[in-house]
């Protein structure tokens, strides 16, 4: 199934990748899909996400059943500029973590949610502290 394509700039807006990071430790039984441009990791109800940064030069995304790995993805932060912000079909809504290259941007990586960023409501992580 292809990503869907938003053409509606009013409906987007960007996070940084820290900001992004750290809402998404707080909400990863939100994650309905993970993908790069050439592949895709779908949730399920028997699969859980981990995410870790132990290594600050690559961000993990793991998709594991019990304890079998299904897949994972590796994000390398220093190529990520922004994380732009938009709407998908129905509830859902993607986060694209974009790169800059030759002045013009593209999709690295993509997460899509079953909700957004709710300014008004604190996470987890900002309770911790």
């Amino acid at each position: 199934m292809p990503r869907p394509q938003i053409d509606t700039p009013q409906s987007t807006h960007t996070l940084s990748l820290e900001e992004f990071w750290h809402w998404l430790m707080d909400h990863c039984n939100c994650v309905l899909r993970v993908g790069t441009p050439d592949s895709i990791l779908y949730d399920d109800e028997d699969y859980h996400w981990r995410f870790t940064n132990e290594n600050p030069r690559t961000l993990l995304i793991q998709l594991v059943r019990g304890k079998r790995l299904v897949g994972e993805v590796f994000v390398e932060p220093e190529f990520v500029s922004s994380v732009r912000v938009s709407p998908g079909d129905k509830d859902e809504v993607i986060f694209d973590l974009m790169a800059e290259a030759d002045g013009e941007e593209q999709v690295l990586y993509y997460f899509v949610m079953s909700h957004g960023v709710e300014a008004d409501t604190p996470s987890q992580h900002d309770s911790l502290h």
